[in-house]
């Protein structure tokens, strides 16, 4: 088949990188404008953008995907199909009804429709999660699926290590798709539960919660944005790892008088494993203490 591609994340680079490889190798590459990233906000291309020009696959970087322009460089293709992963705006009318369009969701849908089905995956302390080839609808990932396969969540997976292993499950199905054109068959509706998009306040370390809460938001939240615990300052403490511990602080104090910083929470203690102190890099907690004292 002649597909085109629209992506833009990490996740969409990996999946657009198995299509490559395959017989159904993309004949045009849609993804978003270049942007600031990382600590020094150096304008950089997305994922998808490096990963299309490595290839040497035709690239297209549109304001809108929606505008004239684009839905004319797309006919221009001549594509069988448009597939989309992570692209990380929305597809409107007309074109989401010019082409059949399939997309790889990383949740076993119905569950986790949305932005952060991952983040919200290993939040929840879901035990299992996956990626599901649906047909791009107007509703919120609603549209039929065709094919699903489910992955475990380990008891120290961050998101890093899930999402790599979605990836390539998400590149296997989607060629399979592509090759075997499997029946479509609608959602369960019974099952629907919302994967709403990540904000600041997602990444504070609540110590009003549960410590095994906060154990799987940082883990949630590694490597990318990174959870928090407030100082008494008033800074941020970032945690890249941490454990849950039986006793500690009482609910909302911060003990440096151990080993390790320890949080105290609404149940169990949260022990900071790895920290990342403002504009430092990352380090065991035993070490961020040592220079405090």
């Amino acid at each position: 088949m002649r597909p085109v591609f629209l992506g833009t994340s990490e996740f969409a680079a990996a999946v657009l990188e198995r299509l490559a490889a395959s017989p159904h190798r993309p004949v045009l590459v849609l993804t978003r404008p270049d942007r600031p990233r990382g600590r020094g906000r150096r304008v950089s291309p997305p994922p998808v953008a490096e990963t299309a020009r490595e290839r040497g696959i035709d690239l297209y970087q549109p304001q809108s995907v929606n505008d004239e322009a684009a839905r004319e460089r797309i006919a221009a293709a001549h594509p069988d199909i448009v597939c989309v992963c992570a692209f990380g705006a929305l597809i409107k009318e007309p074109l989401l009804s010019e082409y059949e369009m399939l997309n790889v969701h990383p949740s076993l849908l119905p569950r986790w429709r949305g932005a952060a089905p991952i983040e919200r995956a290993i939040m929840a302390g879901d035990t299992e999660t996956g990626v599901s080839i649906m047909r791009l609808t107007a509703g919120l990932d609603s549209g039929p699926v065709c094919l699903q396969a489910a992955e475990p969540i380990g008891p120290s997976d961050t998101y890093g290590t899930l999402s790599a292993r979605l990836e390539r499950i998400g590149g296997e199905l989607l060629v399979r798709t592509l090759e075997e054109q499997p029946a479509f068959a609608p959602q369960d509706e019974t099952g629907v539960t919302y994967a709403e998009k990540l904000g600041p306040e997602d990444r504070r370390l609540d110590p009003s919660r549960p410590a095994a809460e906060l154990e799987r938001v940082v883990r949630a939240l590694t490597p990318l944005v990174g959870a928090y615990v407030e100082l008494a300052d008033g800074g941020r403490l970032g945690v890249k790892e941490a454990a849950v511990i039986d006793a500690g602080p009482p609910a909302g104090v911060l003990s440096l008088d151990r080993e390790r910083p320890v949080l105290g929470c609404a149940v169990g203690a949260l022990e900071l494993v790895v920290v990342q102190p403002p504009g430092r890099r990352a380090m065991p907690g035993e070490d961020y203490l040592r220079g405090l004292r």
